[in-house]
């Protein structure tokens, strides 16, 4: 017996809004872990950004501040890079397997 991936493309498609109609009460802290990382490696790339254009302007920002900034930024899309690609390789295994 063959599952047709639309039907499981189709309720995997309508998951985003049964997540989103949860109460308040009864938040999902997988999803907010994603949330909180994304929005930390939003902060580190502003950081960077930020201390890029104090190193240029000459606002008193040294080189070893900017490099670290962009380093910590670099190292933190690369952990979310590794992350988002280890869930789409599982996500295709999954509409791989035959039952």
């Amino acid at each position: 017996m063959q599952i047709q991936s639309g039907a499981i493309t189709s309720s995997l498609s309508s998951l985003p809004d049964a997540i989103a109609q949860k109460d308040s009460a009864q938040e999902v802290p997988f999803v907010g872990f994603f949330q909180d990382a994304m929005q930390n490696m939003q902060q580190l790339e502003d950081k960077a950004s930020q201390t890029v254009q104090g190193l240029l302007d000459g606002s008193g920002v040294d080189v070893h501040t900017a490099m670290i900034a962009v380093s910590n930024a670099d190292a933190a899309f690369e952990l979310a890079l590794a992350v988002r690609n280890k869930g789409v390789a599982a996500f295709q295994q999954m509409m791989n397997m035959q039952f």
